[in-house]
């Protein structure tokens, strides 16, 4: 269905700055919505799909390719809430620099870089600490087994929750939940947030 519509749009341009403003905007509107029906992040197609969607919209918008980053090498505010609306809209799925980079126009290199400066900690380090929020709720609001929980919130396994877990809070995600349940929940679930400056993510 896309392609077909994306064949319509390249069969009926025509020259004029009107026309082809109004054919930008319908092929970034194709490109966008392929991305969406892809369901496999993995294919290679989804990264190549993000990556035109970036330049296109530079070409349509040229700001926002002067827009990256700010004076001090931080990202913009626009941006960074680019990357946390996709990273807790994926977060079950793999999550990697390339996929996160694309989404602004940067390189992997810059992205990080920037990414660093404004958040003061890794893209690798932010993700993994939205999927331990989450996994917190999941364990104080669900009866939802450990390992279906680290599969929920992107994990490999139930081990890689848990040592990552164990890591963060000093002690294993079956303890906190029973800690917890014990009655002490809004001060475990404060504790695990105390140090985020973004709100907690949402349990669906």
């Amino acid at each position: 269905m896309v392609v077909e519509r994306l064949q319509e749009t390249l069969a009926a341009s025509e020259p004029g700055a009107t026309r082809r403003h109004e054919w930008t905007h319908h092929l970034m509107w194709l490109l966008t919505a392929a991305v969406g029906q892809i369901q496999d992040r993995e294919h290679p197609a989804h990264r190549t799909l993000l990556t035109a969607t970036s330049l296109l919209r530079q070409q349509i918008d040229p700001r926002i390719a002067g827009d990256t980053p700010d004076r001090n090498g931080r990202l913009l505010a626009w941006q960074l809430r680019k990357v946390r609306s996709y990273v807790d809209r994926h977060i079950a799925e793999r999550i990697s620099v390339a996929d996160l980079s694309a989404l602004i126009a940067l390189s992997g290199a810059h992205f990080s870089r920037a990414f660093r400066r404004t958040c003061k900690e890794s893209p690798y380090a932010f993700v993994v600490r939205r999927r331990l929020e989450l996994a917190a709720q999941y364990l104080l609001e669900t009866d939802a087994t450990i390992s279906d929980i680290a599969l929920r919130c992107g994990f490999a396994d139930q081990a890689h929750l848990c040592r990552l877990f164990r890591r963060a809070r000093g002690t294993s995600p079956a303890s906190w939940r029973r800690a917890c349940k014990a009655g002490d929940e809004e001060s475990h679930l404060t504790a695990l947030l105390s140090d985020n400056p973004y709100n907690k993510p949402q349990v669906s």
